[in-house]
């Protein structure tokens, strides 16, 4: 039985939580203060905290602090008043694991509970992965020969029963929308709908519409009413891609359905309450957009539960076989060509396997069509394989191999950005010595390491 900690100064509201919670099954312990929570969090074993963040005393921030200096790893949901959100995100940056804002309904208090506690689970599963490597994950049409994409889907194995929101990160066209896919199909949601929708591409001024819906006559041309993506995805995943892009308004209504489950049409007043599931996608930095402040803070922290980041195809390059293949297979059955292509000669795939693949495998996947399309027969062979490259573009001759300073594919900011990410590896991690290796100075890799989106904790 998982035992939860309630910290609460308002007796009625510590009660009810109680009497509910127990009904969930957990057993439950309960303090007026801060002070009595943490003699309680010494006293047993405790699974999940939920304290307020205006107490008598020691305030719920104060608390947290002194709780995650104990237990890092505790999960800790900290409740406040609507007008407190700015302390409730910075309750989040100290390592709060969720807030909920009051007046809260009883199923969403439950509902925040279960997901935190499968968070839990799946946080101390996590520390064990690079051991439990050694199994192997697989899934229909994703190539995962390497360790970096075994992690990937050792990842999803783990996070698709629950129902946690997962933010894909990774540049552009390293596959996110079939991990995305690949999360629903292994998720209880499988037989539900999968919905997908591109920000980017839709005009900034109907995307509110097409994701939440309209009524009739919200706007000129709304002659009937129409459901957004949030009912069609109704019992089943809504993947939002390029989440970065939402226009600040449609970020509010998107923090109110993470929040409440519900929300209104365009030009409607009737409240639809939906259950879904969402998985975003961002090939930007969303801590770049919010000191730029483009993107809400409160909303970044409802996304980012459970970050799952892609790896570019030049750092599992290991993988380039096993996609070419597939991708063979695949468009000389499409073209009608299956029994006239019948693989690539070694060379070519050494061809593959020594780009620098800046457009990741969305590149590597119309290389090989563009080869089946046009190859005349029998292995692909280097001459069909056509790689774009900084010597070929406008017009430079492509005989010309004197001036090549860099790999094929890569710009002068990618290979800065691997160098950096070498002199790492080599130094062990330490910062200092990577400088050195670098001839930078300390504070000149700082700032490098920030604009590949590298923590620097100041550690040596």
């Amino acid at each position: 039985m998982q035992t939860i900690l309630i910290i609460e100064d308002e007796a009625k509201m510590r009660r009810l939580l109680e009497l509910n919670l127990g009904e969930d099954g957990f057993k439950t312990l309960s303090a007026g203060d801060a002070e009595t929570g943490l003699k309680l969090l010494d006293s047993e074993p405790v699974h999940l905290v939920l304290t307020d963040l205006k107490l008598p005393g020691m305030n719920g921030l104060e608390f947290l602090h002194t709780a995650k200096q104990q237990n890092p790893a505790l999960p800790i949901v900290v409740m406040t008043a609507f007008g407190s959100v700015e302390t409730a995100v910075e309750a989040m940056k100290a390592g709060a694991s969720d807030y909920v804002l009051k007046p809260f309904s009883l199923a969403e208090m439950r509902m925040v509970v279960h997901k935190e506690l499968d968070n839990s689970r799946l946080r101390e599963e996590n520390r064990s992965l690079r051991q439990a490597l050694g199994e192997k994950y697989s899934h229909p049409n994703i190539v995962a020969v390497s360790s970096k994409m075994q992690e990937v889907l050792a990842t999803v194995e783990r996070v698709a029963p629950t129902n946690s929101t997962v933010l894909l990160g990774g540049e552009s066209g390293v596959g996110k929308d079939l991990i995305a896919r690949a999360i629903h199909e292994k998720s209880r949601r499988a037989s539900g709908p999968f919905v997908k929708i591109n920000s980017t591409a839709i005009p900034e001024n109907l995307l509110e519409s097409e994701l939440f819906g309209y009524e009739k006559g919200a706007f000129t041309g709304a002659t009937t009413s129409k459901p957004g993506k949030f009912e069609m995805a109704d019992k089943g995943t809504l993947f939002l891609d390029e989440i970065g892009d939402v226009p600040p308004v449609t970020q509010v209504k998107l923090l109110r359905v993470l929040q409440e489950r519900e929300f209104e049409r365009l030009g409607g007043t009737r409240t639809i309450k939906v259950d879904v599931r969402l998985l975003a996608a961002t090939n930007r930095d969303l801590r770049a957009a919010l000191e730029e402040g483009t993107f809400r803070e409160d909303l970044y922290y409802r996304l980012n539960v459970v970050p799952i980041d892609i790896p570019p195809l030049r750092s599992h390059k290991e993988d380039i076989p096993g996609l070419a293949n597939l991708f063979v297979a695949r468009f000389a059955k499409e073209s009608g060509r299956a029994e006239i292509i019948t693989g690539i000669s070694p060379a070519a795939m050494q061809l593959l396997i020594a780009h620098y693949w800046p457009g990741n495998v969305r590149e590597l996947q119309n290389v090989i069509e563009r080869a089946c399309a046009l190859a005349q027969g029998g292995e692909l062979r280097p001459s069909d394989i056509q790689l774009d490259s900084p010597r070929n573009r406008g017009g430079a001759s492509s005989d010309s191999t004197t001036d090549r300073f860099l790999p094929d594919g890569m710009t002068l900011d990618q290979w800065e950005d691997e160098m950096i990410r070498e002199s790492l590896k080599r130094a062990g991690g330490n910062k200092s010595q990577a400088a050195r290796l670098l001839g930078l100075s300390r504070n000149a890799l700082r700032y490098r390491l920030s604009k590949i989106g590298i923590d620097d904790n100041d550690g040596e």
